[in-house]
């Protein structure tokens, strides 16, 4: 059994007795050089947290939990451990049933406190072992975030960038401690935002189908109007995974990991200045955890994790690869291909014949000038096939 304590910048003055006793009959007790400062010395072997942390913690936890099963062993956490913190770590590491929590109150309650902001409003975005590209998708006029990790330089220039300039933002530093200051930093900061977006710039919402323009491209894109429609056969669910194969500019990947903080995309690129283009949107729309994979499909799709929906934007007629992507869905996944010459048409109706689902052709046509007048252009069709896996 490990018990993870949660302890605030306030030190062991601020423990509650039960967490307080858990420290005192720990015969090791884990934490960074900070938190092993923080409680006094009670015959217990320390053990410094290695760095970096999540590659080695699996070697540290088969050394104490294997040479040292009779005593008890206490890992130190920053707050609550379950957020954002070791806690969750070490439960997926060993199991919920081999880890006892005695969280703190977390950094994100006490700024909230602090700021007067109630809690529930409040996005949380951690920018640990992250780069700051990833504060961009919770930008939205009117919300209200804070930021873990990260400095104030840098969340200011992700905020000009993004075109949120005017944005109140606030330095919480040593948050519960004697030491609590605003607008000084420190190695214990939270940053609060409260979003107002510059006059002329363009915030981009959430729901899918954002501007074509949104993305740099090549002209190889899933148009607005077609992507909104196939990402709500997708259907993006919170922690899933979609692979986008013949991503092109991507934008497929980024709509589906910008649905949910917690969804994941991994998209196939068989051209290297695509790739590389996919990589600049994601980034630029707050999804830097899009994983790019060059190489072309099915050979590249090889020892990815399984996926939860597939989307082939480009490649149907490629032999083996619909075979390769229906394959790899488990029951209740989802595949979308989207079909534009008469070649690909003939591969999804053949799909569509084979293992049913829906099958629409999409007629997109813009107004746009005709002389001094105006007129309707039409966008050539798409055909959207879609299908759910019922059966293994």
């Amino acid at each position: 059994m490990i018990t993870v304590v949660g302890i605030g910048a306030d030190g062991w003055d601020g423990l509650v007795p039960a967490s307080r006793r858990a420290v005192e009959a720990a015969g090791v007790v884990v934490g960074s050089a900070r938190q092993l400062a923080l409680v006094p010395e009670t015959g217990a072997e320390r053990v410094p947290l290695p760095s970096p942390l999540l590659p080695n913690l699996p070697g540290l936890l088969d050394s104490l939990l294997g040479s040292l099963p009779d005593r008890a062993v206490c890992v130190l956490a920053s707050g609550d451990p379950m957020f954002h913190g070791i806690g969750s770590t070490l439960v997926r590491l060993v199991g919920a049933e081999r880890v006892r929590v005695l969280p703190h109150v977390s950094s994100v309650s006490l700024a909230c406190a602090r700021l007067g902001w109630p809690v529930e409003s409040v996005e949380v975005v951690s920018l640990v072992g992250r780069p700051p590209a990833a504060l961009r998708a919770a930008l939205q006029p009117g919300r209200r975030v804070l930021v873990l990790g990260g400095t104030a330089g840098a969340v200011g220039d992700t905020l000009d960038e993004a075109g949120y300039g005017p944005s109140r933002v606030v330095v919480l530093s040593d948050l519960g401690a004697p030491t609590e200051a605003v607008g000084v930093e420190s190695g214990l900061q939270v940053i609060a935002i409260d979003c107002v977006a510059a006059p002329g710039s363009r915030p981009f919402a959430r729901v899918p189908g954002l501007p074509d323009d949104a993305f740099e491209h090549d002209g190889q894109l899933t148009k607005r109007e077609v992507r909104a429609v196939s990402l709500s056969r997708l259907a993006p669910f919170p922690g899933e995974l979609l692979w986008d194969v013949g991503a092109g500019a991507g934008s497929i990947a980024i709509e589906w990991m910008r649905a949910h903080p917690s969804c994941r995309a991994v998209a196939v690129e068989s051209r290297p200045e695509r790739a590389a283009r996919v990589r600049r949107n994601a980034d630029a729309l707050g999804v830097p955890a899009l994983r790019v994979v060059e190489g072309g499909a099915p050979a590249a799709l090889d020892g990815l994790p399984r996926p939860d929906a597939v989307f082939v934007g480009g490649g149907v007629t490629v032999p083996g690869l619909v075979e390769a992507c229906w394959a790899a869905l488990p029951p209740g996944g989802r595949l979308v291909a989207n079909a534009v010459t008469l070649e690909s048409e003939a591969v999804v109706a053949g799909w569509y014949g084979r293992l049913g689902g829906d099958l629409v052709r999409l007629a997109v046509q813009r107004a746009s000038p005709v002389g001094g007048f105006t007129g309707w252009r039409a966008a050539m069709p798409v055909t959207v096939w879609s299908v759910r896996k019922d059966t293994p």
